[in-house]
């Protein structure tokens, strides 16, 4: 899983960022406990005292690749109205794992990484400790009006139970085109129905 082959030139800042993204990477593929400080090392190519010099420990670079990953508050970006369709057509037709998306589906790599690492208690308890300010504040927020909280909790939910039942079905590749466009449909009204109260 090296990023690249090309070395790179001395630069503190370029080599904090190249960790990161591979750390994401690590993180995104694998769950907490099955990704190694040497592993992030390895891919991208340097001596793993450099993470730890940098981040400290691994529970501080999995810290500092949630907080890259902005972890829902991107997915708010763009307008209100379609909303459910974006989020629908993301999770329902997306080629790719959220790794692997180019842009869109970088909104995902959050929630992709919080899912694999669901069975880490050491995972969870960042979760856990940062997920209002990180992600349903944000959300609560941008939803706005009476009852706010409730439809972030709901639309969050439904987001998540979605992007794992993607992640269990091989991108809902049992369903044929017909099936796909009813059920990113359905997602698409539910969604936008607890946006828009």
């Amino acid at each position: 899983m090296v990023l690249c082959d090309v070395p790179r030139p001395r630069n503190a800042n370029a080599t904090r960022q190249a960790i990161l993204e591979a750390a994401r990477e690590r993180f995104c593929a694998e769950s907490y406990d099955d990704v190694g400080m040497r592993d992030v090392a390895r891919d991208v190519g340097v001596d793993a005292a450099l993470i730890s010099r940098y981040f400290g420990s691994k529970e501080d670079l999995f810290v500092a690749v949630m907080d890259s990953c902005k972890n829902g508050r991107d997915l708010m970006d763009g307008s209100r109205e379609d909303f459910g369709e974006r989020l629908a057509r993301e999770i329902v037709y997306g080629d790719m794992t959220p790794c692997e998306y180019e842009d869109g589906g970088a909104k995902m790599r959050g929630l992709l990484i919080l899912l694999r690492s669901i069975g880490s208690t050491k995972a969870m308890d960042v979760v856990q400790r940062t997920s209002n300010s990180r992600f349903f504040e944000p959300l609560t927020q941008w939803i706005g009006g009476e009852d706010a909280p409730v439809r972030a909790r709901m639309a969050a939910g439904l987001i998540m139970g979605m992007a794992i039942g993607r992640e269990l079905s091989d991108g809902y590749s049992s369903l044929d085109e017909a099936q796909k466009a009813s059920l990113a449909q359905r997602m698409a009204r539910a969604l936008q129905g607890l946006i828009d109260g």
